[in-house]
């Protein structure tokens, strides 16, 4: 987070600031400008006296002349302001007009501005008309007369006075100055600034000046004490401790916020400071830059400015820079820096790094951070996002916008994007900017969006063409300054040497160029004198010396000693170079790039401070660093150029850019320039330097790569878009202006001006180039271009196409090392290198000194150099030779990233042994090091001598781990370094893999592979992120790889050695392999990899699955069939389709169970409606049950039946859901019974005493497939139970369940107990519509990147499949749903109809719009886009799914819980991705395969379609797992082996299980069971043997009965055999927890624990492990934390606890959540605490823990009214806060109107409100009135009204002694006196009494509705019936008694608690607590008081009678 700016913190600090002035007017431009118009009037000058002055000064002649003048200036003055002031005010208007105009020639932007100021809008003829007046008139008499007349006739001020920005810095040349953005408060007046100081104003505010009113400070004194500095220095100080800003100390910084504070400037005022904040101590700009100004610094233009080398192009780049800040500037000047980019194209890195520095520096005021991203700096992602300039070169920018994956966003949010040096279009690198500036103007044409383009370059001929290719306005953006702007003019000097003899060339220009450095010097001047390779600047330097000391003129050159000569004498005497050294003393000096940097400094100081009189340098000085001289001398003009391996002419550019540092602009008057060349080469620098020659386009050489790269990139789909790309080119421009040049012949010009068919002819002919590398497909026929995985790889390592011609040709599976490097160095990229006779014998040697490999083509061929220096360099070897040094490092460069590219082909193509061989190489390459060398040679602070004597003594660093450092110490002759040595081996990466296999099909397995990181992390040598690493799995027979995957082993994961869980699928096939191989590799470290062998010796394959169920070719059966005239008329159809037919007589007229296997959309409901009224007809007493999966699917099927089974049929229809939960009356009464699974296990555990759990007649299970997965064992134990149950009660329960296609279907019949019939399990292909599949594999590592990679595949797959009709897109997050959208918008803005989609009017659209909440629905909604997924509010949600039901939008993206949770068929579905992220495992993981099915299922519509389409966007390494499997179907296997122990210990609970025998039998009733016999390796089961299976299962149950008596659950009896449940399993059972959260609860909670300890015990709960915490939720949750009152563990805010404990805190502070993913969250975690908290009560209550017991109780409340316990309850009223609790302090009964109730004093919480108001509303409303609405107070009223008031009465039942039956005595009344025995109750000892409590309801307000028993909680997110605890304990024991729980009280209810007396006799008081379990504040409490009496025999034993005839039921 970047610190806040301090203003809008600040300004409340009222006393500070200066107070508004309410009374000043309004600002009205109107009376302003009359103002300032009388102010002009009341001054010296007058009409009368210019009148006089001018005839004075003309001739008598003239006169006539002269009035006509002024007469015509009049009129012009009239024509501005108009006739209606009268003739005073045009007279004054035409003196202002002379005035203005009196010294200027022509009517310019500020005279216009200066008009429009004073007079408001005017006809411009009429100033043009004045400006020639004035000019006639002023003529003759002469400015400076004219000058010193109105001088000394007018006081007059500048009227501008405020100061904007360029106010204060003047502008050299009076041709302009800078205008005020906006004029301030009526500047005309004159304004005395008073300088602010803080601290006197302090000190005038503590001498007594009472500055505010007391309410302005609440609470604090008025006056400051003078002890005291203040508020804000108290603040700023804090501030600055906390470290919030570089650089500044309190003193400065008060002051300024002080000027802020007591300032009233604008925000426009505060963007002006921007400016000068950046242009601190500049004077003025110079002319170009006022020239620009306006247009640069106010505006949005694109801008192309061509202005000679050092006429301060770059302050014009920080001009837009600023323009663009401005932008992003919110109110009080805080800079929203998220929003933008700017990204500044430099063409040198040289140049990059300058840049960089410049910027930062003068930006550095601002916040804005500048980084270089070049090849030499390389930026993480994080460290890219939190830059707001990026400083590039050219082709990294290239290479970051052509992935258009990791960076999309990068590039979406550059606003400004500045191209320096744009005349390099005509040099090689021309073609990046090309395609950089094509690829970005595509971009803000396809997306709408704003990126500005600014182009600076060099003088050029023609302009006009590069201002066209970079959509330059002509007439407002495009600049051209000639030479004459120079900010110092410049002499050039030409000097060609004639002689051809090479000898005498270089002796004649050693001449020259002394003669001319000797005139230079003799005048006084220094010189530069460039010359062209690093050693000939010392050659130069040394023949210079030596001719100057043989002419005898040494004493000209040697420096004069200055004062702080001998200071850098010193320091040059300290340098290690020694030429430096020698040269210093004679006044000379060298700098090239290959000296030190602290060298080049000093020689580039002592030049600055005139030491040295002549440097001689290279080029790169020109470039890298800012360093004027008098004179610069380019010496020779041949340079070595790596890239072609020879001598070349010095380029253009550079020769300009040389000359544009002679001239120093504060020195010299001129500079000069001289070229010293060959005669032959000089009219070719003649013509150059004064522009005679066009630049053209490069961009044909390059056509295929940039061809390429942006087929690559997805913006290039076709023939046409391609042809519509290069229109964009400077190429297309050059080619329309001059075709000739590109061999386009004048008639085919003429025939085709735009070049279309030329375009087309290029683009075909470089697609079918492409398509022989096999770089894309292109289909010629239909021009579709398609990018294929080598095209891809090529394109995002910058590889040209031939090179990957030469991959196809030579590259194979079998290469070795040594043909990988001759390979690389045939490559393109090195084609220029060339070998030099002179380097051959140093390439000799060290061909035999470094190459450790044979190095093809020898020492002769080029290729054969560059394989050897590749050698040497990562042999580290030495080279001495100048250009091979350069030679060097640029074959390092480019090696690297080729071996990276050959390494990604390799794994693409799934070679394991040479994808190994490239990753070393490349680390080796990286590192510079042999692939045998020992790893700790990557460590840098290891000396040689121990590597070499770790190498000779063979010790690795396995052994090297076993050994203590000791001994390590010893075996290398130096005991210290042992510590060392082991610490580095333990920093090596590395980790251990095991894997584990399951068998899914016979020819899939899945494989878990689980990694512990083994190694000590330092951040200095990994970093601070994580350690990349390759994976795959490879068949090493078959030389293949299955599978790869690349992945980060987090610092986080390697610090607490937390292990990763990958999990993937591999193929199998038989006969079996006998292994297969895993390996890891790093990514960066030689020598770190890990390898796992899995084993198929033990593997057994699952049983061959069975075949599908054919379909019939039947008649369809007509609906009347069912032979029941109201079944039939609920279907709107005749006949049943070809499935129903075939099953329906088993479902309607047998019992048998029924599996129904059959793809989505084919009528299952129908199927299941078929069994239901089998039920009806039949057994119509009984029970329908129908589980399905999802809360959505329940509302779904209950609104459907609500509507055709309970009105149409009348038969009963109850919703069963956690959200929904009806009494019991309603169940026992319903015919059919709704629910999910749980909420149905809940409900049946306790069969044996739920009656309507009997009556059950038939189970219809929907989704049954989902066995499989996580909520699979609950749908187990459902039928399992089931099954139990009817074969108990010997009433057989028929169970039907319904499901997609499945593979293994015979098992879930076997287990259904289905024979021969009842199986129906049908092919995927029989679905009603057919379906087409298509999936796509997509690239990438990351996630994110990927999925907006498959964006546009998205949109073209809508237009080509469904263009027309619905669209679903399944994504799998809520940010997705909002991220696609907002791509294919910008996708359809391309398009000739954007709104395409939309299929509606768009006004009706625009009143929908209107009504949603949600901001991103409203923007797609409007493009026929919707979004659907759980964050949206359920009005937007239906708005949504009414438009795509009705067709009114055809694009709906949602989640995929949409698949399951709604039916809305579309005819396309595309599945974007198929993973989703996972909270608990925090990594990307698969959906299950159903899903996918499902998902798919929702394609074609049965009504519409014959046909439905599905396209699935995968990640390529899964595609094959996919097309297996969305073909044939997905077994389903049980997951009930990880919840086992919870299933246990519910029937453990409910006494069907009592031993260890029992629980082996119960699971033998499971699907898990069936599934162990038939997949046993899938479950770890050896063989399937009987000993084993029983061996297997004996095991699992101990362990988790085991688990259970851990977690005090059940108890395993002496026998090791029987078991018995436990109280607290009793509580997990009924509460349906988990046991491990019993077992927590049991162990944290104490007899005394405070709320903030409760909540966190509530919170540890493991229900809460499965709240998902999603990407980057960590950084939120630490900034909620710091809002909220309770501190939790800030190292665990990635934990899902942690979460659940902040959203209560939130939930209870009304804290305001980040996002609304956090308010679905908190649903959850509300939906789950009160059954939670309902349990820890019981923990509680079990122990006789009294205060914790009410301490729940608290936590209850809490929870529903979502407010802290010490709030005050009035809180909880709807609409009153915080501020509002005053009204209710002050009302005190108001008078003697609060009536017989007597009630007085200040209210303070519910009871007492309710006491004062009496049930009056009219009460209520005069208490709150003053502050609310009046429906606001009716709503408070009504929730006040409705507060349940309850009043107890209490007696005791028991026996007595002396009674002969039970009787029951009243308690005697609270307020009794306690002395008196009246009051006390006698009981006996030691016996059970019972307490019998009456509550009845007074209900003060209206009578509530009979059926409304819910409690009113707004901020409860579903209906709670509002209930009662009782608690009776002992207070001085602090022990409780008994607690009874109490539904609704409506008007009467009694209740009897059962407790013990104490065993002493005596008096003592038990205190009854009745508790609201909905309400805070309404709690009662009564004292019992009682007097213990002997023990009675007698009345124990009648007691006991009693109590056994009525059984205990747990509450």
């Amino acid at each position: 987070m970047a610190p806040p700016r301090l203003t809008g913190a600040l300004r409340s600090f009222s006393t500070v600031s200066k107070k508004e002035d309410p009374t000043r007017q309004l600002y009205d431009l109107k009376t302003k400008r009359l103002k300032r118009q009388e102010l002009f009037a009341r001054e010296g000058l007058t009409w009368q006296k210019i009148v006089h002055f001018c005839t004075e000064h003309w001739g008598k002649a003239e006169q006539q002349a002269a009035s006509q003048e002024l007469k015509s200036l009049l009129q012009a003055a009239k024509q501005i302001v108009g006739t209606e002031h009268g003739q005073e005010v045009i007279e004054c208007a035409a003196v202002f007009l002379f005035e203005t105009f009196q010294n200027k020639d022509h009517v310019g932007t500020e005279e216009t501005r200066a008009i429009k100021q004073m007079f408001g809008p005017f006809p411009s003829s009429a100033a043009e008309a004045s400006c020639a007046c004035v000019a006639r008139l002023v003529a003759p008499i002469g400015d400076s007369k004219v000058e010193d007349f109105i001088k000394t006739q007018s006081s007059r001020h500048n009227p501008q006075q405020g100061s904007s920005f360029g106010r204060n810095i003047a502008f050299s040349y009076d041709l302009y100055t800078l205008d005020p953005l906006e004029d301030l408060q009526d500047s005309g007046l004159c304004d005395e600034r008073v300088e602010l100081d803080f601290i006197n104003f302090l000190n005038n505010q503590q001498s007594g000046n009472k500055s505010a009113s007391e309410d302005d400070v609440p609470g604090s004194g008025t006056t400051m004490g003078s002890g005291d500095r203040s508020i804000l220095r108290r603040e700023v100080e804090k501030y600055l401790e906390g470290g919030n800003m570089i650089s500044s100390n309190p003193e400065e910084l008060c002051t300024s916020l002080f000027e802020m504070l007591t300032s009233d400037r604008s925000d426009d005022e505060l963007q002006n400071e921007i400016g000068q904040l950046v242009f601190k101590g500049m004077k003025r700009l110079n002319r170009i830059q006022s020239i620009v100004f306006e247009t640069a610094y106010n505006t949005n233009e694109n801008l192309l400015i061509c202005a000679p080398t050092g006429a301060g192009k770059t302050n014009i780049a920080m001009l837009t820079v600023l323009h663009e800040i401005r932008q992003h500037l919110q109110p009080h000047g805080v800079i929203n820096r998220e929003e933008f980019k700017i990204v500044y194209v430099a063409p040198m890195k040289a140049l990059a790094a300058e840049m960089t520095n410049y910027f930062s520096k003068r930006l550095e005021p601002l916040g804005i951070t500048v980084k270089e991203l070049t090849g030499d700096m390389q930026l993480t992602k994080g460290e890219i996002l939190r830059t707001q300039m990026l400083v590039t070169t050219p082709e990294k920018w290239d290479v970051v916008t052509r992935k258009s994956v990791g960076d999309v966003a990068l590039s979406q949010i550059v606003r400004l994007l500045i191209l320096d040096e744009v005349h390099l279009l005509h040099e090689d690198r021309g073609p990046v900017l090309e395609s950089l500036v094509a690829r970005t103007i595509r971009q803000v044409e396809s997306t709408q969006s704003m990126i500005r383009i600014l182009g600076l370059s060099a003088t050029l001929p023609n302009y006009l063409d590069v201002a066209a290719f970079l959509h330059v306005n002509p007439y407002i953006g495009l600049f051209f300054f000639d030479s004459r702007f120079r900010p110092v003019p410049l002499g050039q000097t030409f000097v060609g040497i004639k002689t051809t003899n090479k000898i005498q060339q270089m002796h004649d220009m050693e001449e020259v160029c002394y003669n001319k450095v000797l005139d230079q010097i003799k005048a006084g001047h220094q010189v530069m004198v460039f010359v062209h390779a690093r050693n000939a600047t010392v050659r130069t330097a040394f023949g210079l010396i030596e001719m100057a000391k043989n002419r005898g003129e040494i004493c000209f050159f040697q420096p004069d000693q200055g004062p702080d000569y001998g200071q850098c004498e010193k320091q040059i005497q300290r340098s290690r170079n020694k030429q430096m050294k020698e040269m210093f003393p004679e006044g000379f000096g060298i700098h090239h790039a290959g000296m030190l940097r602290s060298d080049r400094s000093l020689m580039e100081s002592s030049f600055s401070k005139g030491h040295l009189k002549v440097l001689v340098c290279t080029a790169t000085l020109a470039w890298g660093v800012n360093l004027p001289a008098h004179a610069v001398i380019i010496k020779g003009t041949q340079i070595y150029d790596a890239k072609r391996g020879a001598f070349v002419d010095l380029g253009i550019l550079d020769v300009m850019q040389i000359f544009g540092r002679a001239g120093r602009p504060q020195f010299d008057k001129y500079g000069e320039g001289t070229i010293i060349t060959t005669h032959d080469k000089l009219s070719h620098y003649l013509t150059l330097l004064t522009q005679q020659n066009p630049i053209e386009s490069q961009f044909l050489g390059s056509l295929a790569d940039n061809l390429n790269a942006e087929v690559a990139l997805g913006t290039v789909t076709n023939v046409e878009e391609a042809v519509k790309w290069l229109s964009y080119t400077y190429l297309y421009v050059r080619m329309r202006a001059n075709p000739l040049v590109y061999g386009i012949n004048h008639k085919a010009f003429q025939m085709d001006p735009g070049l279309e068919l030329y375009r087309k002819e290029l683009v075909v002919e470089c697609g079918r180039k492409l398509d022989k590398a096999r770089m894309i497909r292109f289909e010629e026929r239909t021009g579709y271009f398609a990018s294929t995985d080598l095209g891809r790889t090529a394109s995002h390592f910058y590889i040209r196409y031939n090179t990957i011609e030469t991959f196809n040709e030579l590259f194979n599976s079998q290469r070795t090392e040594a043909d990988i490097l001759s390979i690389v160095s045939k490559a393109e990229e090195f084609d220029q290198l060339k070998v030099r006779d002179e380097e051959l014998e140093e390439l000799d040697n060290m061909l035999s000194n470094y190459c450790r490999l044979p190095a093809a083509g020898g020492v002769e061929n080029s290729y054969g150099k560059v394989n050897i220096l590749l050698q040497t360099y990562i042999g580290r070897g030495e080279v001495d030779g100048f250009s091979l040094i350069s030679d060097l490092s640029y074959v390092a460069q480019n090696a690297a990233r080729i071996v990276r590219a050959l390494f990604e082909i390799a794994l693409r193509k799934r070679w394991p042994a040479m994808t190994y061989r490239l990753l070393n190489l490349c680390k080796m390459i990286d590192k510079r090091l042999w692939g045998f060398a020992h790893p700790l040679r990557q460590f840098p602070n290891l000396s040689h001598v121990i590597l070499n004597r770790l190498e000779e003594k063979r010790l690795t660093v396995d052994k090297l781990k076993e050994m203590k450092k000791d001994e390590i110490g010893h075996m290398l002759h130096h005991v210290n370094i042992g510590l060392n040595v082991k610490q580095c081996v333990h920093q090596i990466p590395a980790f251990t893999m095991e894997a584990s296999i399951q068998p899914i099909t016979r020819t899939v397995l899945r494989v878990r592979l689980l990694i512990t990181p083994d190694f000590r992390w330092n951040d200095q040598v990994h970093g601070s992120v994580g350690e990349p690493w390759w994976l795959w799995v490879e068949d090493p027979i078959n030389d293949h790889i299955y599978h790869s995957e690349y992945f980060l082993l987090q610092k986080k994961q390697v610090v607490t050695k937390e292990p990763q869980h990958i999990v993937f699928t591999i193929p199998i096939f038989e006969p079996l392999p006998s292994q297969y191989y895993i390996k890891a590799v790093s990514d960066r470290w030689l020598g770190a990899e890990a390898v796992c062998i899995i084993n198929f010796q033990n593997l057994i394959l699952p049983e061959r699955h069975p075949p599908h169920t054919e379909l019939l070719d039947l008649q369809p059966l007509p609906v009347t069939a069912l032979g029941n005239r109201e079944f039939e008329s609920l279907y709107k159809f005749t006949h049943f389709n070809p499935i129903q037919t075939q099953i329906f007589h088993t479902l309607y007229h047998t019992d048998t169970n029924v599996l129904l296997g059959a793809p989505t959309g084919s009528g299952k409901t129908i199927a299941a409606e078929l069994a239901m009224f089998r039920v009806f007809n039949k057994y119509p007493s009984s029970k329908v049950v129908y589980i399905a999966p999802l809360k959505a699917l329940v509302r779904e099927r209950i609104e459907d039946w609500k509507v055709r089974i309970e009105e149409k049929l009348g038969k009963k229809v109850v919703e069963l859901t956690g959200d929904v939960t009806p009494d019991m009356r309603a169940i026992a009464q319903a015919d059919l019974i709704v629910t999910t699974p749980e909420k149905w296990d809940g409900v049946s555990r306790s069969w044996q005493n739920r009656s309507y759990v009997q009556k059950v007649a038939i189970l219809i299970i929907d989704e049954i497939h989902l066995l499989g997965e996580d909520r699979g064992p609950v749908l187990e134990v459902i039928v399992s139970r089931t099954n139990f149950i009817s074969s108990h009660t010997s009433k057989s329960v028929r169970v039907v369940g319904l499901s997609t296609a499945l593979a293994n279907a015979r098992d879930l019949a076997d287990w259904l107990g289905i024979r021969q019939v009842g199986l129906f399990n049908f092919r995927p292909s029989v679905r009603p519509v057919p379906l087409e599949v298509h999936i796509h594999g997509f690239p990438g590592q990351h996630y994110c990147p990927r999925m907006a990679s498959m964006n546009k595949p998205t949109f073209q797959a809508i237009r080509s499949h469904s263009p027309a009709k619905p669209v679903l897109i399944f994504v799998s997050s809520r940010r997705q749903t909002r991220l696609t959208a907002l791509d294919l918008i910008a996708y359809l803005a391309t398009e000739d109809n954007p709104k395409q989609w939309l299929h509606q009017d768009e006004r009706e659209i625009e009143d929908i719009i209107a009504t949603v909440r949600d901001s991103n629905l409203k923007l797609t909604l409007a493009f026929g886009i919707g979004m659907h997924h759980a964050g949206l509010h359920e009005r937007d949600r239906k708005t949504v799914e009414e438009l795509f039901v009705n067709c009114k939008i055809q694009v709906l993206i949602a989640t995929s819980t949409l698949a399951w949770g709604v039916n809305f068929p579309a005819h396309l579905v595309v599945v974007k991705g198929t993973e989703y992220y996972d909270g608990k495992s925090r990594r990307y993981v698969d959906y299950p395969i159903t899903d996918v099915l499902q998902m798919m299922g929702r394609a074609g519509r049965p009504q519409f379609d014959d046909q439905g389409k599905a396209v699935i966007l995968v990640h390529d390494i899964k595609k094959d797992f996919y097309k297996k499997f969305l073909y044939e179907p997905f077994p389903v296997e049980s997951s009930l082996l990880s919840v086992l122990s919870e299933h246990l210990n519910a029937e453990i609970a409910a006494g069907t299980i009592s031993s260890k025998q029992d629980a082996m039998d119960y699971i033998t009733w499971t699907y898990f069971f069936r599934r162990l016999v038939m997949n046993p390796s899938y479950y770890n089961l050896e063989d399937i043997g009987h000993e084993s299976i029983n061996k297997y299962l004996s095991n699992l149950v101990e362990r988790s009965l085991r688990d259970l008596e851990c977690s005090y659950c059940i108890e395993i009896k002496e026998d090791d055999q029987t078991v018995e449940p436990l109280t607290y399993g009793r509580i997990a059972s009924y509460y349906y927890l988990k046991h491990p959260t019993i077992r927590m609860f049991k162990e944290q909670l104490r007899a005394e624990l405070p709320l903030h300890d409760l909540l966190s015990v509530l919170t540890e709960a493991e229900e809460y492990a499965e709240l998902p915490v999603r990407h980057n939720e960590d950084q939120l949750n630490s900034q909620l934390a710091q809002q909220l009152p309770l501190q939790v563990n800030p190292h665990s805010f990635d934990s899902a606890h942690t979460k659940t404990h902040l959203l209560l805190q939130a939930h209870f502070s009304h804290a305001q959540l980040p996002c609304s993913d956090y308010t679905t969250d908190t649903k959850t975690v509300l939906d789950n605490a009160i059954r939670i908290c309902q349990a820890m009560l019981d923990v509680a209550a079990n122990e006789g823990w009294l205060v914790t017991a009410l301490s729940v109780c608290n936590l209850v409340q809490m929870i529903v009214q979502g407010r802290w316990l010490h709030d005050s309850s009035l809180l909880t009223l709807p609409h009153i806060e915080q501020h509002h609790l005053h009204l209710f302090r002050k009302w005190a009964g108001r008078g003697g109107r609060s009536g017989a109730e007597g009630f007085r004093g200040p209210i303070e919480g519910l009871p007492e409100l309710i006491a004062a108001c009496s049930g009056k509303e009219s009460v209520f409303s005069a208490i709150v009135g003053q502050e609310f609405h009046p429906s606001q107070i009716l709503q408070a009223w009504s929730f006040l009204s409705h507060l349940p008031v309850l009043e107890v009465q209490m007696s005791v039942k028991g026996w007595w002694e002396q009674s002969q039956e039970q009787m029951e005595r009243p308690l005697p009344a609270a307020g009794a006196n306690l002395r008196e025995e009246s009051s006390w109750l006698d009981v006996h000892a030691d016996q059970e009494y019972v307490l019998q409590v009456a509550l009845r309801r007074i209900n003060l307000g209206q009578q509530r509705r009979k059926q409304d028993s819910k409690a009113q909680a707004p901020r409860f997110p579903k209906a709670k019936d509002e209930g009662w605890f009782l608690v009776m304990g002992e207070v001085d024991r602090k022990e409780l008694l008994a607690v009874k729980r109490v539904g609704y009280v409506r008007n009467h209810t009694a209740v009897s608690v059962a407790f013990f007396t104490p065993e002493k006799t005596g008096k003592c008081i038990y205190t009854l607590y009745v508790m609201s379990d909905s309400y805070l504040g309404l709690d009662q409490q009564y004292d019992i008081h009682l007097n213990v009496t002997a023990a009675s025999i007698a009345a124990q034993v009648n007691t006991e009678v009693v109590d056994s005839r009525s059984a205990p039921s747990f509450s």
